[in-house]
This record gives structure tokens, C-alpha cells and sequence, in this order.
């Protein structure tokens, strides 16, 4: 299950509890869980250029730097495409 709390900060951490129901009424709260923290997708890398110390006819050498972000946790791996 989820619930979507809206305007949440990046890193906010959020404790929470549930409540059950059915047609005869609801159930006392839980006990409050040990909290979640709030992440993001990262934003996108910039300054995406070609590395001609590495660059020959079968390699391709690319730099960029990381975006403003890293959506509250590390960027684990990259993906590079091309067409």
C-alpha cells in the first residue's frame, strides 16, 4: 500500500500509522512506524561532452557532471545512449 502526502521536503522523514475500517467501524491506530525518507529521482547530468583524450574510431569518451540533485540519495550507476 502507499498513501501520497503532498509538499514533502527532499530528506523530510515521515512517521505514520493505520487506521483499518470495515462496515462496522475502525480499528485502534497502529503503532506508529519507524518512518520513511522522502527521495526523488535524480536530475538530469549536464555539461555532456565528448572526451577526445579518450575518443577513437571503437570508443567513445564522454564527461558530464552531475545534476543540482541527487533526489536525497546516491546515484548508483549511469545509462549512456546513443542512436
Amino acid at each position: 500500500m502507499y498513501a501520497s502526502p503532498y509538499n514533502l521536503l527532499l530528506g523530510y522523514t515521515i512517521n505514520a500509522y493505520v487506521i483499518a475500517y470495515n462496515a462496522y467501524g475502525y480499528s485502534q491506530a497502529s503503532p506508529i512506524g519507524n518512518g520513511g525518507i522522502t527521495v526523488f529521482v535524480p536530475d538530469a547530468p549536464v555539461s555532456l561532452t565528448n572526451n577526445g583524450l579518450i575518443t577513437n574510431k571503437s570508443v567513445i569518451g564522454f564527461t558530464w557532471s552531475d545534476g543540482s540533485s541527487n533526489g536525497g540519495t546516491d546515484v548508483i550507476d549511469y545509462r549512456v545512449s546513443w542512436d
